[in-house]
């Protein structure tokens, strides 16, 4: 109550048994709240400010609790929850009727959760709406009789307000309307900068017309991909012979969204760079059908628009929407790659449910099968009762619960306690001897599907294995005779020593019952109801029956309480389900023998991972593999080419599910009959055959991707070219679910790696840290950012999104806030691509490429992408376009045919290095240069710059020109921080060495031009002149800038200004020490990295000469004005 910011008053001092009442603090009755509400009820025309003042408050709290909170502060009731519901609830559910609730779904799941939890009741015993003998829904009633004229002249200052406050939002919304019908400026700009020359798709563009003045990539952009792509420059036939330089590339889904990009950013700057470089270079696109996701996405759209779920449609019916969907939006991955300038072999895309890939995955599971390293087999999975189906572990959420909590669980009004352990006391038949124990589970197979008691060995008396060995309990509900086990699993310091076993709904017990040869009862079925156990729970969904039978046991006398127990509760990524493992008969890959091949790979440096520390994270997930379930119950999908087998024969018994050796593979029916009849030994006549329902999992047709492709099982010239492949680049989260899957089945099915480098890549997230996704709302579109989007369109695409209603209003409010950041409408990323636009029409200069490729072909042979990007963009921007464009053109003299001809070549040579990161303009430039014949037809196939091309070095002309740059540098920055950006004021140099000095008296020029001061003179051993600022060019040179008063300067501006530097940098100096101190720095960090913060906190750097030296030069320049105490008058 004290942190809450508010208070409560009067009334009796109720809620101190377990709430954390601060001090002083009140409660009042419903009658005070209710008369507090006066402006809504009894105030003539006060009523539409108390509405908006109480729907501004819903607003709030809907707000709060839209985040997924069950209470307003932590995981249980608390004084807070009390006070709101007492203010609240009443206006709520009397004044608003039920189409004004209906923006409020989490304050009023709120409310019925709270008033219904015994901890509340037992705070405020039956809660009443309104105070003393008041009928419930009656507002209290004012007492008849005059209004006084200070009453009067109250409500006619009430009424005078909402007048202007009714004007004022009128206004508002005639602002926005016309906001909206106004495109924005950026928007304007946008659509008005466009190619307009007619160019049929696949044609060359017209690049003899001069450039537009400003930058637009709607103009760059255009045409060239159509024709890159006709002409088939992306074809790895268009590159020399050297070797296959393969950069494969592959994602899941549909559909696509800018996490994405980051992914082909990177796999296009690889091909592109090993196309330059004259390798064989080939990126193989596809997709896969995403079989979970994509059939949610349909069934959902099937419930929406016809009202039918996938079983009353059919398997048949509903695959031929899955198959429209997919036509309908299948496609758009593939435009958003060419519209990002991906530069993939079309001709060889391909989709995990094409003919061709469909014989591989056939191929590859009769094979395998056959093998032994498939098999069916009951196993404990996990189970999403809202999908009916086993998932994947990638599709597990694991929330951490430290106590009891309740969640949202799909198909539940009211929300689920989860984290507590309930204790249940079972007799001993015939002795009528009880004991009690504590269940660690929460789910219902742990109450009303045990079988069997289970001791530990070590369990303390009265739970001692002598006491209870060979005795038997007797189940509270169904009255079975459950045997008394021992086991070493069980943990004799938790609870009683004795917990029970569920094999059919544990991983844990399953194992133990299989060393103790217990039989399998499922009580909990495929939807989540209940199956196999009396009424009344039979048929209840799984946690209705579980708080029934909790009051079951109450009602018994066998319950002894619950204690809270911090668990992690399995998720559905997909659904939201709250997970439940299950033992069904699944298929499944041996992977213990394939993992070691693995391991073994990248040990021998076979198989190298980048970065390398995600090594560690490869061997502890092989050294500890288990079994990978491949079947999935779902339609869309690949049916498992697998057949349950029925004799006709009396003397062969009939097979169960399963029973392994009643099921055969094939490629056919046919070949499937073959296999039965002769395994056991009949005429194929005999045998009739079912296909298994179920399809196989997504990634296991991913991870055939880099030979399916080519055509596999058939030795075609492609699978002998391009495979095995150089490089795999993914994000770092599918390390193991899909790069290890490729490993594996490449080496069981092919007997080779099927790449020899791995490349992992981070993550792009969102501002809380999630993943993007399509299924949570924060995916952006690569196509919105290029072509721009406003915000009610984001809007219009939520929803027609599948969205859940609370999903989707969280993510309407999370685009509301990110165009906030924005501040308009997003696109024309353009950024710094407008600063490189004035290439076409250069001077005169003269930087070396060469020097800038040696520092790329190690950056990007060894995955350092932010060198390699860092070396171009400040190549251009800050050698190129800041010093070379603006070189005074007499310092060259008059031989301009060599100027002009030096920067050709380096044009050239600079966009050819510019090309694998910015192809669309790269192009459009290039295409405009001069170029002697024989030349290749696109800046995409022209060879990559070498240092042997550009093999002129001057090793004194560029120790003279970083010299000059140093200071030139040094006096910028003076410039800068002083505020100078007019005056050109005169600068002195102090050289310790007289040939560093005479070099600089020879750029005297160079200096005055690029350093923008006036004179600049040297001062030999002479001292500078006071009023100047200084600074430590280099260990050859300080620079002095003159200083002059300017008539708007005073001291304390400047001592302020100075200030907010010394504060500013003292905080970049705290962070970087804090990084130094941080765990795994100096693991973790290159060497390179930890000198450069070591040179930044010690002498020279943030340490001493940036925060100190900021007012040594202010005590230089007071000392020019004559001291302290000229300034500020003696004080």
């Amino acid at each position: 109550p004290g942190d809450s910011g508010g208070h409560c008053h009067g009334g009796a001092q109720t809620g101190q048994r377990g709430l954390g009442r601060g001090p002083g603090v009140h409660w009042g009755g419903y009658s005070e709240i209710w008369g507090g509400l006066g402006a809504v009820w009894g105030v003539p025309g006060a009523r539409p400010h108390g509405l908006q003042e109480l729907l501004r408050a819903l607003g709030a709290l809907e707000s709060h609790l839209s985040s997924g909170r069950s209470f307003l502060v932590g995981d249980g009731v608390t004084l807070a929850d009390v006070t709101v519901v007492c203010a609240l609830l009443g206006p709520f559910t009397q004044v608003l009727d039920p189409p004004s609730r209906a923006p409020f779904p989490g304050v009023s799941r709120w409310f019925r959760c709270c008033v219904r939890l015994p901890q509340f009741r037992a705070e405020l015993g039956d809660v009443r709406l309104c105070g003393g003998g008041d009928t419930p829904g009656t507002p209290p009633q004012e007492t008849p009789g005059t209004k006084s004229a200070a009453q009067l002249k109250k409500e006619a200052k009430k009424r005078e307000k909402m007048e202007k406050f009714q004007q004022k939002q009128e206004k508002n919304r005639q602002l926005q309307a016309q906001a909206k019908a106004k495109p924005s400026k950026a928007r304007r700009e946008l659509q008005g900068l466009r190619y307009e020359t007619p160019t049929p798709p696949g044609c060359k563009k017209d690049v003899g017309g001069p450039l537009p003045e400003s930058y637009s990539p709607g103009y760059v952009e255009a045409a060239w991909y159509s024709w890159w792509e006709q002409e088939g420059f992306f074809r790895p036939e268009w590159g020399v012979s050297g070797g296959p330089g393969g950069v494969w590339g592959v994602w899941g889904g549909l559909g696509g969204f800018w996490g994405l990009g980051l992914f082909w950013v990177l796999g296009d700057t690889l091909t592109r760079w090993h196309r330059m470089r004259g390798l064989t270079a080939f990126w193989a696109p596809g997709c896969d059908h995403a079989g979970i996701a994509t059939q949610v996405v349909v069934e959902r759209r099937l419930l929406r628009s016809r009202g039918l779920t996938r079983h009353q449609l059919g398997r048949d019916a509903f695959l031929r929407e899955v198959w429209r969907w997919k036509d309908e939006k299948g496609d758009r991955i593939y435009q958003q790659l060419r519209r990002l300038g991906a530069s993939m072999d079309w001709g060889r895309a391909c989709f995990t449910m094409d003919p061709k890939m469909s014989r591989a995955v056939t191929e590859a599971f009769v094979r395998l099968h056959e093998q032994g390293l498939i098999y069916r087999s009951r196993r404990i999975v996990h189970w999403s009762c809202a999908l009916r189906s086993a998932i994947s572990d990638i599709e597990v959420e694991k929330k951490e619960l430290g106590g009891r909590t309740l969640l949202r669980v799909p198909g539940y009004e009211e929300p689920v306690e989860f984290g507590y352990t309930p204790g249940t006391h079972l007799g001993a038949p015939g002795t009528h001897l009880g004991y009690t124990w504590d269940t660690p589970e929460i789910h219902l197979g742990s109450h009303l599907g045990y079988t069997w008691a289970h001791l530990s060995p070590m369990a303390p008396p009265p739970l001692s294995p002598q006491h209870l060995r060979g005795r038997s309990v007797r189940h509270p509900i169904t009255g079975r005779v459950l045997p008394v086990l021992h086991d070493a699993l069980v943990d004799p310091q938790f609870g009683t020593g004795a917990v029970k076993i569920t094999p059919a709904h544990d991983a844990a017990d399953f194992e133990v019952g299989q060393r103790h040869g217990l039989g399998v009862a499922a009580v909990i079925g495929e939807d989540g109801t209940m199956v196999n156990v009396p009424a009344p729970f039979l048929g209840m969904p799984r946690f209705q029956a579980r708080q029934a039978l909790l009051e079951t046991l109450k009602e018994r006398g066998l319950f002894r309480g619950v204690t809270e127990n911090p668990m992690v509760v399995p998720i559905c990524s997909r659904s939201k389900d709250v997970l439940e493992p299950r033992a069904v008969p699944q298929w499944f890959v041996r992977c213990q023998g394939l993992a070691g091949a693995e391991a073994a790979a990248v040990r021998r440096g076979d198989l190298r991972l980048h970065p390398p520390g995600h090594a560690r994270t490869w061997f502890t997930w092989m050294d500890n593999i288990r079994d990978w379930c491949i079947s999935r119950q779902l339609w869309w999908g690949h049916r498992i080419p697998a057949y349950f087998v029925t004799i006709d024969d009396p003397q062969v018994p009939p097979g169960q599910d399963e029973d392994e050796r009643f099921w055969v593979s094939g490629r056919s029916p046919d070949e499937a009959r073959a296999k039965a009849a002769a395994a056991f030994g009949v005429s194929p006549e005999l045998v009739r055959l079912r296909q298994d329902e179920d399809v196989l999992d997504t990634w296991f047709s991913s991870g055939l991707f880099p030979f399916s492709i080519f055509g596999w099982p058939d030795q075609t010239p492609d699978l002998e070219r391009f495979y095995p492949g150089s490089l795999l680049e993914t994000g770092h989260d599918i390390l193991f679910f899909w790069v290890a899957r490729m490993v594996m089945l490449g080496l069981a099915l092919t007997g080779k790696l099927p790449f020899r480098e791995v490349y992992l890549h981070a993550i792009v997230r969102d501002a809380h840290g999630r993943k993007m996704s399509k299924s949570l709302g924060n995916v952006i579109d690569p196509l919105d950012v290029i072509t721009g989007v406003t915000l009610q369109e984001l809007h219009q695409q939520l929803e027609s999104s599948n969205l859940d209603p609370a999903e989707l209003e969280r993510a309407r409010e999370g685009q509301v806030g990110f165009w906030g950041v924005l501040g308009g409408d997003l696109g024309d990323f353009g950024g710094d691509l407008g600063d490189l636009w004035g290439l076409g029409g250069f001077g005169a200069c003269a930087p070396q490429p060469g020097r800038l490729q040696g520092l790329l072909a190690p950056a990007l042979g060894g995955f350092d992408f932010p060198a390699a990007t860092t070396a171009v963009h400040g190549f251009w921007v800050y050698e190129f376009c800041d010093v070379y464009l603006v070189w005074p053109w007499g310092h060259w003299g008059r031989d301009l045919a060599a100027v002009r001809a030096t920067l050709l070549l380096c044009l050239d040579g600079g966009l050819r290095l510019l090309a694998p990161f910015m192809p669309f303009l790269a192009e459009e430039l290039w295409q405009r240069l001069p170029r002697a014949p024989p030349a290749a037809p696109s800046v995409s196939l022209a060879p990559f710059p070498e240092p042997e091309q550009f093999c002129w070095q001057d090793e004194e002309a560029e120790a003279t020109m970083e010299f000059v740059l140093s200071i030139v540098r040094a006096l910028r920055s003076l410039r800068a921080a002083h505020g100078l950006t007019r005056q050109r004021p005169p600068c002195f140099l102090q050289t310790p060495d007289p040939s560093w000095g005479s070099r600089a008296r020879r750029c005297r020029g160079l200096l005055r031009a690029l350093g923008g001061v006036g004179s600049v003179q040297l001062l030999g051993g002479r001292e500078p002149p006071q009023g100047c600022a200084v600074a430590v060019a280099s260990e050859r040179c300080t620079v002095h800038l003159l200083l002059q008063v300017r008539a708007s300067w005073t001291p304390p501006r400047e001592l302020a200004r100075l200030g907010g530097r010394r504060r500013e940098l003292g905080r970049a100096l705290e962070r970087l020490r804090e990084r130094r101190a941080g765990p795994g720095y100096a693991q973790k960090v290159p060497p390179q990295v930890q000198e450069n913060d070591e040179a930044k906190v010690g002498k020279g750097g943030l340490g001493d000469f940036g925060i100190l030296g900021v007012f040594w030069d202010f005590w230089e320049f007071l000392g020019f004005l004559g001291g302290f105490g000229g300034i500020f008058g003696g004080s």
